[in-house]
């Protein structure tokens, strides 16, 4: 697929079919992560992989309960705050939050190593160089997923959610898990939030402001 045409259609999806994901195409997919900006040249990345929804399950039991108190004080904050395509993404998002980490079948949680600063304490801008080079690395596979015609989604551990993988995979303490990755093919009736239109003209702006 042509680069452009793939930046035009990455897309979090958040309905999946049943399509196993064969393993040739998720490794060329997760090798587009080694291939990002990473903080001091490290690429300190690792990947569980976790395959069949039995075996996701007890990863991810928490997250429908954890969801639900943002679901229920979330969106009544929202109608006032969101315009109406930001409310529809949010409305459709936050029930599939647990569903859709185990519809695909393949979870991958991705394991970035802190090296001085921690990810999600950073001292000054310039240790939010490991929270960067973390959401290049995801985007980049983003992009190759949609380049191989699959489609991701993310969620990103709140409360204990990211402290009980950790313990339940057996990572690292020094390596942080910057979200949960959905890896699957979309199902056909798949939801797409409608994506706004925004001109580069509007944005450009010569010398000053």
């Amino acid at each position: 697929m042509e680069f452009y045409s793939v930046l035009e259609k990455r897309r979090t999806i958040r309905d999946f079919s049943d399509r196993e994901v064969d393993d040739g195409v998720l490794k060329r997919i997760l090798n587009a992560a080694l291939k990002a900006p990473s903080n001091d040249h490290l690429h300190q990345l690792e990947f569980v992989v976790v395959r069949g929804r039995d075996r996701i399950l007890p990863l991810i039991e928490t997250v429908a309960e954890n969801t639900k108190a943002i679901q229920q004080t979330g969106l009544e904050a929202g109608k006032a705050a969101m315009d109406a395509d930001e409310l529809d993404m949010f409305v459709d998002a936050l029930p599939k939050q647990q569903r859709m980490l185990m519809q695909s079948g393949c979870l991958v949680l991705p394991f970035f190593r802190q090296i001085g600063c921690p990810l999600c304490q950073p001292a000054d801008q310039s240790s939010l160089n490991y929270f960067a080079s973390a959401w290049a690395a995801m985007e980049n596979i983003f992009l190759a997923a949609t380049a191989e015609g699959l489609a991701c989604a993310f969620r990103i551990p709140i409360s204990d959610e990211r402290a009980r993988v950790k313990k339940l995979v057996g990572a690292p303490e020094d390596y942080e898990l910057p979200c949960f990755l959905a890896v699957g093919y979309a199902a056909e009736d798949a939801y797409i939030p409608k994506q706004k239109v925004i001109s580069i003209e509007d944005r450009i702006h010569e010398n000053t402001w």
